[in-house]
């Protein structure tokens, strides 16, 4: 099973011994673009293999990641042998995906005909097909549905944007919260909620049964299966818990509608009945996702 337990982020040093930058360290990036690709985004791993395996994502797949983040998803893909383009419109997550499927090397004997990818922001994404370009096999919408409430009502231009992109049947992926009572963070998210109630907008609300099939049945997917894994949020200290729960974008609405330091401490408060003995920070939680195909 992988790891997903986050050590304090070490410097690294060159050959003279001094401190070198670290490895995503990339100029005029925020700390919570840096916390989400050094702390938090490595907790959807096991939703990563799991979709990659059940989709036999291997050497010639071509696929595109809707929302790729800091781009971990890509480069695990990438070690398969897979072609991948991820599309975001987070500039900064955009520059530290550049850098992670530039530097980080894929495991030997893996990987070698992908090349590493390409990187384009959502408003470009018809960059992603043209003359020449055969269509994608694969589909991925890793960021999670249903967070915010009202995000369901509509695919997304993202999605809309992906599908005409995508070989018919070829399976578009949508994944999720799983249900509240098996997602210990469901009440450290819930603050988010609490706090943002005089805005009347962007209110996060628990995953509802049916989100991802609602958001494929409006983008004109066919639903073809789905799955559950267990996503577990392990942190190693209180610090970096809240660190990352709030690189997770959830709680904008709340830094908005209070200031930074008041959601600081109530997620601290929130976060404590999952403080271990030993300092250390665990959320056992359950993603589910939806293998929806093109038309």
């Amino acid at each position: 099973m992988t790891r997903t337990l986050v050590d304090d982020h070490r410097p690294h040093r060159d050959e003279t011994g001094r401190r070198a930058p670290a490895a995503s360290a990339v100029n005029d990036v925020s700390p919570r673009a840096r916390d989400w690709a050094e702390i938090q985004e490595r907790m959807l791993v096991p939703l990563y293999e799991a979709v990659y395996e059940r989709l036999e994502v291997r050497e010639g797949t071509r696929l595109l990641a809707l929302g790729c983040g800091s781009g971990l998803s890509l480069l695990m893909a990438a070690t398969l042998g897979a072609q991948v383009t991820g599309v975001d419109s987070d500039r900064e997550l955009l520059a530290l995906a550049d850098e992670r499927l530039h530097t980080e090397p894929a495991p030997a004997g893996r990987g070698a005909a992908a090349g590493p990818g390409r990187l384009l922001p959502a408003e470009r994404m018809g960059d992603a097909s043209g003359p020449g370009r055969e269509p994608y096999d694969v589909v991925t919408a890793f960021r999670p549905v249903g967070p915010v409430a009202g995000d369901t009502r509509s695919p997304g231009p993202a999605l809309r944007g992906a599908v005409p992109l995508a070989r018919r049947g070829a399976p578009v992926v949508l994944a999720g919260w799983g249900p509240p009572e098996r997602c210990a963070s469901a009440g450290v998210l819930g603050v988010a909620g609490r706090l943002t109630d005089r805005l009347r907008k962007g209110t996060w609300r628990p995953a509802h049964r049916d989100d991802l099939e609602d958001v494929a049945a409006r983008a004109g997917l066919r639903p073809d299966g789905s799955g559950r894994v267990a996503c577990p949020f392990g942190y190693a200290d209180m610090a970096s818990a809240v660190r990352g729960m709030l690189s997770t974008g959830v709680f904008d609405g709340a830094v908005r509608a209070t200031d930074r330091r008041q959601v600081e401490k109530e997620i601290g408060e929130a976060l404590h009945p999952h403080l271990r003995k030993d300092g250390t920070v665990w959320m056992p939680n359950v993603f589910r996702y939806l293998i929806a195909r093109v038309p």
